[in-house]
């Protein structure tokens, strides 16, 4: 028979000699929901969600301001170093988002107050309609409920934390500028040698034929520091109240007079559930 003339029955017929692969049954007929049971998923069609990309806090947190280091002796002698937050006018609560009108539940907080020509018309108009001082900084902190709170309310330190809790602090690095693989990535040099040729350079990064190209994320010379980092599971050793300054054991990102975010430490199965 020529190939021009074959039918699908013949071709069906001529299959059946291999029972493992049958093609009226594997293309001809109508696929089931056990057969192509990923197309039913990748098609089904989902409800519309609002998408929040911050993260869910473990409680309400504060923002402040990093003075510097210093040695802080415990009763027993032991010497710790700390690092010094001070906080200025401010964290008070400029607005509560609930599921009902932003589609997630957070408290806005401000920190730092400043005179009204450093801020625009539309922050001031945000500031003015809670009843607020206008202050610099605004930040979001979401919670699992924020019925606890209100416009204009002011968050004591004090009343959020106590001495010998863990908290997450957050803030941005001392940037360093441009540098090189030594200093950037703990690269080691070559050789100081007068022979030498490479002292502190790169060196190879790759091979010209096999792939002929830099993989993306090479460690090489760059803009280093500047970025935001987060140093979880610190220690309150001290807080001040007359001072109004929280010791916090370790070192902290940035530089003094750099701003700070401090919110207790999600620890997952105590105050942040596991699902």
């Amino acid at each position: 028979m020529p190939i021009a003339t074959l039918s699908l029955h013949s071709l069906g017929y001529c299959c059946q000699k291999s029972p493992p692969f049958s093609f009226k049954s594997s293309f001809l007929s109508k696929p089931t929901k056990t057969q192509f049971s990923f197309a039913f998923k990748t098609t089904e069609k989902r409800p519309f969600s609002h998408i929040v990309s911050m993260s869910m806090e473990a409680g309400i947190g504060v923002m402040g301001t990093k003075l510097g280091m210093m040695s802080f002796f415990e009763t027993d002698g032991t010497v710790v170093p700390v690092t010094v937050v001070g906080f200025r006018e401010g964290n008070i609560v400029t607005q509560v988002k609930t599921s009902a009108t932003d589609g997630y539940d957070a408290v806005q907080v401000g920190y730092r107050r400043v005179r009204d020509k450093k801020l625009t018309k539309p922050e001031l108009g945000h500031l003015g309609k809670a009843g607020v001082i206008p202050m610099r900084h605004l930040q979001e902190f979401r919670l699992q409920s924020v019925g606890e709170f209100e416009t204009g309310q002011k968050l004591a330190v004090e009343e959020i934390f106590k001495e010998g809790d863990l908290v997450d602090v957050s803030g941005t690095t001392i940037g360093k500028g441009f540098q090189g693989g030594i200093k950037r990535h703990n690269f080691k040099r070559g050789q100081m040698s007068h022979g030498s040729k490479s002292h502190r350079a790169l060196g190879s990064i790759g091979a010209g034929t096999t792939p002929g190209r830099v993989y993306k994320g090479k460690k090489m010379p760059g803009r280093m520091g500047g970025s935001k980092r987060k140093i979880r599971k610190l220690k309150i050793v001290k807080i001040d109240n007359e001072l109004r300054v929280v010791m916090i054991k370790g070192a902290l990102p940035g530089k003094p007079g750099n701003l700070l975010r401090i919110t207790p430490a999600k620890i997952v199965g105590k105050n942040i559930p596991k699902s």
